[in-house]
């Protein structure tokens, strides 16, 4: 068991950086990095205050199976959203993953439709171009990219995907924090 790792992927789920955590328990931020890199062991009494201020039993803590996470999501797990009067096929690829930090889909484009336009957020996209031509406008920027190609950004503008061809198009999206 990596104690540190779990330690550091906590505080990751909290949204706290080392220096808050250490705020939180009365520790340094040198100390709480020695402690997610396994350099230095904490007393009970320090480790027990990390994971109240974390949020997490001490059961929860070395339950070795609520750490961990599933991998394999057969293909009858997906859904499929077919909006065909807006243009577009979503295919949510993995279930429920609006809970997890990423959110993986493949979107088909119909020639000529756009997927609905997003507000600026704190989620990083992926894009890769599976079939077709894809567009991107993002802010008062333009860009395209042809299969094979991919799209990465942070999503501090609003954007939206489109197909301007005349023939349709796939694209699979995998973005970060509740987007899609």
């Amino acid at each position: 068991m990596n104690i540190g790792e779990k330690l550091k992927n906590l505080r990751y789920q909290k949204n706290l950086t080392q220096e808050e955590l250490g705020e939180r328990t009365d520790l340094s931020k040198g100390y709480i990095s020695q402690l997610e890199r396994n350099l230095s062991s904490p007393s009970m009494e320090t480790f027990l205050n990390i994971l109240d201020v974390l949020g997490v039993e001490p059961s929860e803590f070395f339950n070795e199976k609520l750490y961990q996470a599933r991998i394999h999501y057969p293909i009858e797990e997906q859904t499929l959203y077919d909006e065909y009067d807006e243009g577009y096929i979503i295919n949510w690829l993995v279930p429920d993953s609006n809970e997890l930090e990423m959110e993986p889909v493949v979107i088909t484009l119909r020639k000529g439709c756009k997927y609905k336009s997003f507000a600026p957020s704190s989620s990083e996209t992926f894009a890769y171009v599976k079939k077709g031509s894809i567009t991107l406008n993002i802010g008062k920027d333009t860009y395209t990219a042809k299969e094979g190609e991919c799209f990465y950004f942070k999503a501090n503008e609003s954007h939206q995907f489109s197909n301007q061809t005349n023939q349709d198009a796939e694209v699979l999206i995998v973005a970060t924090e509740s987007y899609l």
